[in-house]
């Protein structure tokens, strides 16, 4: 009998001597940051690479980055993204799945962010549903770059930053425009007072009907609390100072790689083993 990816990913339950793999995944810099928010923040092609080693280490098994202008502005450049997915490759070889944004920071549109990840063809690519379907008319835009997006093996990763969000995206399944079983990432208090997340907050996205593969990032001191929560609810976590610069003790973390080895070693400590970024590859191809 086949085993459907919803039932891998809950493998681990009574009778199973295989625990389900959680993903840590690392977005290490973000749009809107600079290093004179934090020092260590990776910027250039040679930073980051440098941090993906680092992070490869700590148990992360993708990298989501992105990348400047000249003048140190948030950038869709495919050129740009090319040259630092190979100045990752060149570092950590196929250690990490390299995923790009198409975040648009309220500089690009719908077809720049299409536009870019066609042109850079990445290994996979996340994209913020507020920011690509913004009425009807961009719904069907939406669903043919899924569909481009799976014929070319670029594994798409949906942000949804709140309940509405999530009915948006699940109106657009049931129409049958998008596939029910894209990934999605969870943003946990993005547009909260002094954007502070708490685990509970979680709760309000889930029902009963889960996606198969599914990750949170959080804001604030208890960023690694809501990852690791969600890990053991099935999901799994992202980490890094795009959202958050702070250890669970409220000190400036002194790299990504501090950041990610926290969330390592919480789920180490209670015998989660860490997904592999070839893992995550034939999890993500059986998405597609």
């Amino acid at each position: 009998m086949t085993m459907s990816s919803q039932d891998m990913s809950t493998r681990d339950g009574a009778g199973s001597s295989e625990r389900r793999r959680v993903m840590v995944s690392v977005a290490p810099n973000g749009g809107r940051k600079t290093k004179a928010d934090h020092p260590a923040l990776p910027i250039s092609a040679t930073e980051l690479a440098r941090c993906a080693a680092e992070c490869r280490d700590a148990g992360a098994s993708l990298i989501h980055v992105h990348v400047r202008d000249a003048e140190g502005s948030h950038s869709l450049d495919a050129d740009a993204y090319k040259a630092v997915t190979r100045a990752i490759r060149r570092e950590v070889g196929n250690d990490l799945v390299v995923q790009i944004t198409t975040e648009s920071l309220g500089r690009f549109s719908p077809s720049d962010m299409i536009a870019a990840v066609q042109e850079v063809r990445p290994e996979a690519a996340s994209i913020a549903l507020r920011e690509i379907v913004r009425n009807e008319a961009d719904e069907r835009h939406f669903a043919g770059f899924m569909r481009w997006m799976s014929s070319e093996g670029v594994a798409p990763q949906i942000i949804l930053y709140d309940q509405v969000e999530q009915q948006v995206l699940k109106a657009l399944q049931d129409r049958g425009l998008v596939s029910d079983r894209i990934p999605l990432l969870y943003v946990l208090g993005r547009y909260t007072a002094n954007q502070t997340s708490d685990p509970a907050d979680l709760t309000s996205f889930l029902d009963a009907k889960r996606p198969p593969h599914w990750s949170v990032c959080a804001f604030g001191p208890r960023e690694a609390e809501c990852v690791v929560a969600a890990s053991l609810l099935g999901g799994n976590a992202r980490i890094g100072f795009e959202n958050n610069l702070l250890l669970p003790s409220g000190e400036i973390a002194p790299s990504n790689a501090a950041s990610v080895a926290v969330v390592a070693s919480a789920l180490g400590s209670l015998s989660i083993p860490l997904e592999t970024a070839d893992g995550l590859r034939e999890t993500l191809s059986r998405l597609q």
